[in-house]
């Protein structure tokens, strides 16, 4: 190693030179200025660049500055949960550094991350509510280590030029803000400022504008928060797409909003930690998520236990919007508004105005919020808009972007003003292009593993490392699913995920499929070699691969070669690959719980049991088929899988006999008797009910039983939710007696049957005895779990494995999946489960990515 001259002999001895390479999900720019800062307070010489998949580090200084600088990097709170791998080595290169340097990156196939979009920093927090910065009250203020990232850049390389902030030329005082290596804002790849930078205004739906004199003293993101504190609706255009803003306290208001939503809970934004933690229980590890700088949308077990359901629609729609105050229950009333009363302003002693939100009651959240859940899904402000719009709210509010899938970004479009004029009261819009709209992200935690739910906002397109044994696979494109679809691209033993695009049956939503679709091929060096789709013909993403390997075909470079893929090994394959199996591993046990996908015998999975590995699998086991009565319309009418059900399991007239007194089996009779097989619209054409061995369509059933969602369900799912939320705590389910099953092996394949017949036995028992539907419910669930675990002993015994992965949207019930997971690991088994990648429809394409990339590796050797 050769020492710099201008180190001197004695203090040569006391030197050590190393190579520091990083890995993790980490935005190379970023990164390199916290480290050439942390460097030069160390007095460490050297140098900083990056790859597309590390950040290599020269260093040459003092042992104890070396190891502070990989402790700071550890800890540093935009990094803390970025980083995967720290490996130290020495170094025997030249060092003849006077100083440290940030030098550029290193060329690769992925030109450069794709940053995600990261939560406005502590130090911008503090500029943006300083009256002495140039900074204050900017709703875009940003810097390195913080700000819109995917948001406004189409394609790389990631600098400002390349994003829709190069509309907006910088101004002297931010050139050289941008130009000091000193500086927070080195390199910034959002850097603007009021000078220099977009803005927002306020305006009516119609887009003429407001004054917002009578509203605030200071600006109309203040005015914003007069208005949701009045009780009005606004329309938000936001860094991550268009969300809609209302006092998540008002009844009133969140009741009006619902005509827009797609009948989800909806998720809830406070003003800080300790606001949220009036409403519900937050862990460590919850409060590190909610803290982070992907600000998700975390799902919290509220304090105040299970809220109420909906108002009759008839009864809300008789009233007018200033009528509803008599409506409202006396629980509700404190401070509708949160602006003092008339009778406050006009006495002698108003309102302390030093008195803290925390000092005045709990005003409770809508009933309408989340009608029917024990949780709320609660984040914290993310950009400097929502920090300015929520500094004098003292109650959290609605911020969703359910049901504007068909919503232009351009608010002040004429589309989009019809399509909001009847719903809003005001917009609030800014003239900075958002290139890249992202859902908020969604994660839940169970006994302290996080679970994304969905992987949108500040997870998207973040790399994830595949296993040992996928370097050498060639660059491919997985298309996902029609519902809650992903796209994903793999390259250099790397997976990118694209935001979630909803479903594609949605125009608006295929038309976003198709640009991320373009996106990916401005993103990537290489174009794809291979293509993965459902094996669901009709799917819109299997038809479009299908298109692209013809006009490949049709074309230069080369046919893009197509793989066919079972939707529940995909879901198995995805658990696989997140958890680090390397491709050789032997087969594992797939038990995949989710909605339907597309059998290899031409009937509807989704209740299946797996033997699998990358390249293929064996169904060994699956829950009974039932018929889908109805199609497509039993999933929103629940009370068609549990008419199916119980058409299955028992003779119609046998069981009038015996529990025609049952409320249940009045309503059933009251409906259109027709065999499950095919029944008759309006319109008199025939709907098939093809077979069903679907999981979760069981659950709606046991949901309908009991009178969940029976006659309806806003969303795939619903009563499967409300089932699981009923039961309050673990005492109640561990307490029950399990609701119990039977497993049968078909005579001609050895095929097991999980049959529920059993369990409906006893279910209608306990509804004829009254039992409380929360003891249902817990009963359901642990018999479910336990016969789950039984059945699986039973194929070990057959087919010996070791491992078993949980995958598929029934696993997003923690219940369920705990009890699971607990008996399993009773049996000695290890279990695997989701947590990078939903468990859900938005991790498929990884899983079809990995088992097409497995199959061409084998095809090759």
């Amino acid at each position: 190693m050769s020492i710099s001259p201008f180190t001197s002999q004695h203090e040569a001895h006391s030197l050590k030179a190393e190579q520091i390479r990083v890995e993790g999900t980490i935005y190379g720019v970023e990164f390199g200025r916290i480290v050439y800062r942390l460097a030069k307070q160390g007095g460490l010489r050297g140098e900083v660049c990056s790859d597309s998949t590390s950040v290599y580090i020269v260093v040459l200084g003092k042992p104890q500055a070396i190891d502070r600088l990989v402790t700071d990097l550890r800890s540093h709170p935009s990094f803390s949960t970025a980083i995967q791998a720290i490996t130290r080595t020495p170094y025997e290169g030249n060092l003849t550094f006077s100083d440290f340097n940030i030098i550029s990156s290193q060329p690769s196939p992925i030109q450069t991350l794709m940053p995600p979009d990261a939560a406005t920093c502590l130090d911008c927090q503090r500029e943006i509510f300083d009256p002495h910065s140039r900074y204050y009250r900017y709703p875009f203020t940003s810097c390195t280590s913080c700000g819109p990232r995917l948001s406004i850049l189409p394609a790389p390389p990631a600098v400002r030029t390349q994003t829709s902030l190069a509309a907006f030329p910088l101004c002297a005082a931010c050139q050289q803000e941008t130009q000091d290596a000193n500086d927070r804002r080195f390199q910034s790849l959002s850097a603007a400022c009021p000078r220099c930078g977009p803005h927002v205004r306020l305006a009516r739906p119609d887009g003429s504008p407001v004054d917002t004199a009578n509203l605030s003293s200071l600006d109309d993101l203040d005015a914003v928060c007069t208005l949701l504190l009045q009780g009005d609706i606004v329309a938000i255009k936001g860094l991550s797409g268009v969300q809609l803003a209302c006092d998540a306290t008002n009844e009133v208001t969140v009741r009006r909003l619902r005509q827009q939503s797609s009948g989800r809970p909806l998720t809830l934004m406070a003003r800080n930690l300790p606001m949220v933690e009036r409403y519900c229980q937050v862990s460590p590890e919850e409060k590190a998520l909610l803290e982070s700088p992907v600000a998700p949308v975390v799902l919290l077990p509220s304090k105040v236990g299970q809220l109420p359901g909906f108002w009759l629609e008839a009864e809300f729609l008789s009233f007018h919007r200033g009528d509803f105050a008599d409506q409202i229950p006396s629980s509700w009333e404190a401070e509708s508004t949160g602006l003092p009363s008339t009778s406050e302003a006009a006495s002698d002693n108003p309102p302390n105005s030093a008195q803290t939100p925390q000092s005045r009651a709990l005003k409770p959240i809508a009933p309408s919020v989340a009608p029917g859940q024990r949780r709320l899904g609660f984040m914290l402000p993310y950009t400097p808009l929502h920090h300015l719009m929520l500094q004098r709210l003292d109650r959290p509010i609605v911020l969703t972007s359910d049901g504007l899938a068909d919503l232009p970004l351009d608010l002040s479009s004429e589309a989009a003003k019809a399509q909001l004029a009847p719903l809003i009261d005001y917009v609030l819009l800014h003239n900075l292009d958002i290139v890249n709209p992202a859902p908020d992200s969604v994660v839940q935690v169970s006994e302290g593993q996080i679970q994304v739910l969905q992987r949108g906002r500040g997870y998207a397109l973040c790399p994830i490392n595949l296993p040992e044994g996928f370097e050498q696979a060639p660059p491919l494109l997985a298309l996902g699913d029609d519902q809650n679809n992903t796209l994903c691209r793999v390259q250099d033993g790397q997976a990118l995920l694209s935001q979630p695009i909803s479903d594609l049956k949605n125009s608006k939503s295929y038309q976003t499929y198709q640009q991320t679709l373009d996106s990916f091929d401005q993103i990537f060096a290489d174009r794809p070699e291979i293509v993965a789709v459902d094996q669901q013909p009709n799917y819109r993403s299997t038809q479009l691969g299908l298109s692209l390997s013809q006009r490949s075909r049709e074309g230069a470079g080369g046919a893009l070669r197509i793989h066919s893929i079972q939707h529940h090994h995909a879901h198995i394959a995805a658990c696989m690959a997140e958890n680090g199996l390397p491709l050789k591993t032997p087969p594992v046990l797939g038990i995949a719980l989710d909605g339907l996908g597309f059998g290899d015998d031409g009937t509807l999975w989704g209740g299946e049991f797996l033997l699998a590995d990358y390249r293929g699998y064996r169904r060994l086991a699956t829950f009974k088929p039932v018929a889908l009565f109805g199609g497509e319309q039993a999933i929103y009418q629940p009370w068609r899988s549990t008419y199916a059900h119980l058409k299955s399991a028992f003779d119609w007239a046998e069981l009038l006999a015996a529990c025609g007194d049952l409320e249940l089996i009045k309503f059933l009779s009251g409906q259109p008797q027709v065999p499950p097989e095919m029944m008759m619209n309006q319109d008199l054409e025939v709907v098939y009910s093809p077979l069903a061995s679907s999981a979760g369509r069981l659950f709606d059933a046991v949901a309908a039983a009991v009178g969940l969602c029976r006659e309806g369900a806003a969303y795939e799912g619903q009563g499967a939710v409300e089932l699981e939320a009923l039961i309050e705590s673990d005492h109640l389910y561990r307490a029950v007696v399990p609701y119990p099953f039977e497993a049968v092996a078909r005579s001609e394949d050895r095929l097991w049957i999980l049959e529920p017949r059993s369990m409906w036995l006893s279910l209608l028992a306990d509804l004829m005895q009254n039992v409380d539907a929360a003891v249902i419910s817990a009963r359901f669930h642990v018999g479910l779990a336990a016969a789950i675990a039984a059945l699986t002993r039973t194929l070990q015994d057959e087919h010996p494995f070791t491992l078993v992965a949980l995958t598929g949207g029934v696993f997003q019930n923690q219940i369920l999946a705990l009890e699971v997971k607990q008996r399993l690991g009773d049996l000695g088994l290890t279990v695997l489960t989701h947590s990078k990648v939903p468990p859900n429809n938005g991790g498929v394409s990884l899983g079809q990515a990995v088992i097409a990339a497995a199959r061409h590796l084998a095809s090759a050797l």
